[in-house]
């Protein structure tokens, strides 16, 4: 005998629990691909900031080997290339516009100030 309290009981049990498991899983899915991406413009920034380093470094290289530094001149990366143009020095301080183009299509520019007599950089802001 069938009770009509029970009657379709299953069916909206079912449905909401298949509902319940879409939506944990969707939640899942966005938050991993949130990862990913977050992941990804974090690999990107520290490429940036390490090519910015190693031209610094080269540049600071070149003050204390006591070469001078060309007007324009760059370097090639694996993943870009970074460009610079010096400024002549003015109160023993040169200061010095970076230019880094990733393959990636990504540009960005940084300006470093460099003391000519401790040959070291004392400055760095980057362009917006």
């Amino acid at each position: 005998m069938m009770n009509n309290k029970e009657k379709g009981f299953t069916y909206p049990l079912t449905l909401c629990l298949l509902l319940f498991f879409l939506v944990f899983l969707t939640m899942h899915v966005d938050q991993l691909l949130l990862e990913r991406k977050i992941a990804h413009e974090t690999a990107a920034i520290q490429q940036e900031e390490y090519y910015f380093l190693s031209s610094v470094k080269k540049v600071e290289a070149l003050y204390q080997a006591g070469e001078t530094l060309p007007v324009k001149g760059g370097w090639t990366y694996s993943n870009g290339t970074m460009e610079y143009q010096a400024e002549a020095p003015t109160g023993g301080v040169q200061k010095i516009t970076f230019n880094l183009v990733l393959n990636s299509g990504i540009a960005v520019s940084g300006r470093g100030s460099f003391d000519v007599v401790t040959k070291k950089l004392t400055k760095w802001t980057e362009i917006k």
